[in-house]
């Protein structure tokens, strides 16, 4: 199996879920008044903080994240009153100022990495009107369900898991959850763990590593620990042979690549709007057999 890779990308988000547009808090059927009332504001925060499970070690630390809380829902309410494309809503990032969101979560490393296969694009030659209309690969079985990275700038070694669970779904008919925690602990050679890395480091450390190991057996921990031998000889390993970047700034590639596989992209992540999404995004790197 040899991977694919989108080219051209820039950072990398690998946030389980977001907020969907039914959320109980999507601010939209909120009036002014509700919004303008301190003790209203109050009872959203305790309905929020209980929805989320979220806890602080003080009181201030509590007043502190109440404050960021509220000029959060205020950016929130606005863009809903001026946009109609998409809906921001009260998501489990809503006591994070944008610049906490970053540090914790936006792990993609922008430094130089090695290259997928040189070979031309596999896809290069397939007809346009050779292609399907839609594709979902969901329903196609190659796509686990959204996992969430936690306060660890993971997600490179998420998108690189998700894309070794699709193409194995789509050889071998078996969607397995694999182990993010092998790639944080194991794949070390470019890539920072808990602060950030780059996919194909990660794909490299695959290829020559005998594979990867199920999520079962080397459970994720939010954390970065040691390289658990131990725990990879217990159970069998989903292997690759490489990987391979689709052509850069080429849309028609991109779309015959979707047409056969699994493909994600690194997108700019940092802004604030996106903190607050109104879809979940899965990022799934494109696998080839």
């Amino acid at each position: 199996r040899h991977l694919l890779k989108l080219s051209g990308a820039l950072l990398l988000l690998c946030v389980g879920v977001c907020v969907a547009r039914n959320s109980d808090f999507s601010i939209v059927g909120y009036s002014e008044e509700d919004l303008s009332s301190n003790d209203r504001l109050v009872e959203l925060f305790e309905k929020w903080l209980a929805k989320h499970q979220k806890a602080y070690a003080s009181f201030e630390e509590k007043l502190h994240k109440f404050e960021v809380f509220k000029d959060n829902l205020k950016h929130i309410d606005k863009i809903n009153r001026e946009v109609t494309s998409y809906w921001l809503g009260l998501n489990e990032f809503a006591d994070l100022t944008n610049d906490e969101f970053k540090a914790a979560y936006l792990g993609l490393n922008a430094a130089p990495a090695r290259r997928g296969s040189s070979r031309s694009f596999r896809y290069e030659d397939v007809s346009a009107s050779d292609l399907p209309k839609s594709v979902d690969w969901r329903k196609k079985g190659a796509v686990t369900e959204v996992k969430n990275q936690g306060q660890c700038g993971s997600c490179w070694a998420f998108s690189t898991v998700a894309a070794v669970e699709g193409i194995n779904a789509i050889v071998t008919g078996n969607l397995t959850a694999l182990s993010e925690q092998e790639l944080i602990d194991c794949s070390v050679d470019g890539n920072s763990g808990c602060n950030g890395g780059l996919m194909d480091y990660a794909f490299s450390y695959i290829a020559s590593s005998g594979g990867l190991h199920t999520e079962e057996a080397y459970p994720y921990l939010m954390e970065e620990g040691s390289c658990g031998d131990a725990k990879k000889a217990e159970s069998e390993a989903v292997t690759i042979s490489g990987f391979e970047d689709v052509p850069a700034n080429d849309e028609q590639a991109l779309i015959k690549a979707l047409a056969h596989q699994p493909v994600s992209v690194a997108i700019e992540a940092s802004g604030r709007h996106f903190q607050f999404c109104c879809r979940e995004f899965s990022m799934v790197l494109a696998a080839r057999s």
